[in-house]
């Protein structure tokens, strides 16, 4: 036989047999994951909306990864945050907890390091723990956080491109786009030896403002696309509360001067632009599962921390209890536990992410929270499942532009109000939906003859419900009325 023949068969034999070898390790990897355990990924995004989605019917975004998950598994249609905040909302996945009970009720306080969470309780149940992106509690800290095995985050909101990256202890400046750049790292992880079951937590920045900027290669995405506003978009003076004309003009506001607001074309486009890299990054990290045969033993779920105002309501914020502010997309796939796709149509929480994972995981509970797992919901198990929830948003002095609400949401029916801290009585009108006809919530019926028997029934629910969860007394921070000034630059 040819020497170069001989030779080139050897190492062809070799390269198959490190092939078999790699290919080998990996299935005994996932193998070493244990059928009755899931892996776990957790994908949170920033400020993005319920309906930010292909499959949830946006008429202009396409995300054909992410619903992919929804085809192949369960999409929530009724998710809700409780604190439309980002710290707060955050601070409540992982403990299953309102946030006057864990404490983080801004955007500046840290996750307290002896409150439990979920992935404190999967570590203990021997999960090996990853966190990757925005951890976004505690402003000034990228420190690595308990109950994480691997760390990769940064200080505060990030930018969209190059950050400093805190990679478990030690800080390193990479250039590139945020999204693009998180993924490659994630995925190298995934693609790495784990010999037991693991939670990876992915924290993305989009589609969060500040302003908003796509990856170039999709800032022109929806150029020549028409962007219609929405039909509620001048509803915030008839029947509205005072307060919301007053933010107009201000941070908060779709009259003010922050981002790109002035241009409302230019900023819906720049918002989805981002999630094009988002729904990208989705696919990456499944295929990643399935090259490393873990796909369908890993519990994927994706969400969001809360929605977002595009000009609904003279807004672009959160913060508010109107559904572009509260309502969060929720996607999960898990085939053992999804066997066929399904929507889901009952009212669920991001209280509800951390009881819900641990009990898919078989791991022990956390004790007298307020959230509660919807692993029956996938079961079709809807009996005595919550009829309504409350909302709670505290007054923020660096941020004055938004009041205290408080108030309840049903399948139907929306109560709001807007608490003074002093005692006083309401200093703003009250608010009420009937979300069945009339979704975009523009027509209040406060002050409707035939609305007062409803009125009544939800002060009363909304007074049960801040009982029920430690809100009572209600202790909210003195509201000093919006501040009508255009911030300083």
């Amino acid at each position: 036989m040819h020497a170069g023949l001989w030779v080139g068969l050897l190492i062809g034999a070799a390269v198959t047999g490190a092939g078999r070898a790699e290919a080998g390790a990996r299935n005994r990897d996932a193998a070493g994951a244990g059928s009755s355990r899931p892996n776990v990924v957790v994908i949170i995004t920033d400020d993005q909306r319920w309906d930010a989605l292909g499959c949830a019917g946006h008429p202009l975004l396409k995300t054909p990864n992410l619903d992919r998950l929804a085809a192949e598994g369960a999409r929530f249609a009724n998710a809700f945050v409780t604190t439309s905040l980002c710290s707060p909302s955050r601070a409540s996945m992982v403990s299953g907890l309102y946030a006057h009970r864990h404490g983080v009720q801004n955007n500046f306080t840290e996750y307290p390091d002896d409150l439990p969470g979920y992935p404190k309780r999967l570590r203990e149940a021997g999960y090996e723990t990853a966190y990757f992106g925005k951890w976004h509690m505690g402003e000034t800290n990228d420190a690595p956080r308990s109950g994480f095995d691997y760390w990769m985050s940064h200080r505060g909101q990030g930018r969209y491109f190059d950050n400093e990256w805190n990679i478990n202890g030690r800080r390193e400046f990479i250039k590139g786009y945020y999204t693009t750049v998180l993924t490659e790292h994630v995925v190298a992880w995934l693609k790495g030896r784990h010999s037991k079951p693991f939670l990876l937590v992915v924290g993305q920045k989009a589609p969060h403002g500040g302003p908003i900027e796509p990856e170039p290669r999709f800032e022109h995405a929806f150029d020549g696309v028409s962007v219609p506003k929405p039909g509620n978009y001048d509803a915030w003076v008839k029947g509205k509360p005072a307060w919301l004309a007053e933010s107009h003009p201000t941070w908060h506001g779709a009259g003010g001067p922050l981002y790109n607001y002035h241009d409302y074309d230019r900023f819906v486009r720049a918002y989805l632009g981002t999630l094009l890299s988002v729904d990208e990054s989705v696919g990456r990290i499944y295929e990643a599962l399935r090259e490393t045969g873990r796909l369908d033993r890993t519990l994927i779920l994706f969400t969001s921390d809360n929605g977002f105002a595009l000009g609904e309501h003279g807004r672009v914020d959160k913060r508010t209890m109107y559904e572009e502010s509260i309502r969060v997309p929720l996607l999960v796939r898990y085939p053992p536990l999804i066997p066929k796709p399904v929507v889901i149509e009952s009212l669920v929480l991001n209280l509800d992410l951390a009881p819900s994972i641990l009990d898919i995981c078989g791991a022990r509970q956390l004790k007298g929270i307020d959230g509660r797992s919807w692993k029956p919901l996938l079961q079709g198990k809807t009996r005595g499942w919550r009829k309504s929830f409350l909302y709670f948003y505290d007054y923020e002095r660096e941020f004055p532009y938004t009041p205290n609400v408080r108030g309840v949401r049903t399948a139907d029916w929306k109560y709001i109000r807007y608490p003074h801290g002093d005692g006083s009585p309401d200093r703003y009108t009250a608010e009420l939906y009937h979300l069945a006809t009339d979704p975009l919530e523009m027509r209040n019926l406060v002050d409707e003859p035939a609305a007062q028997a409803k009125l009544a029934e939800l002060r009363k629910e909304l007074e049960r419900l801040q009982r029920r969860h430690g809100a009572w007394p209600d202790r909210m921070p003195v509201d000093g009325g919006i501040i009508n000034i255009l911030p300083k630059f």
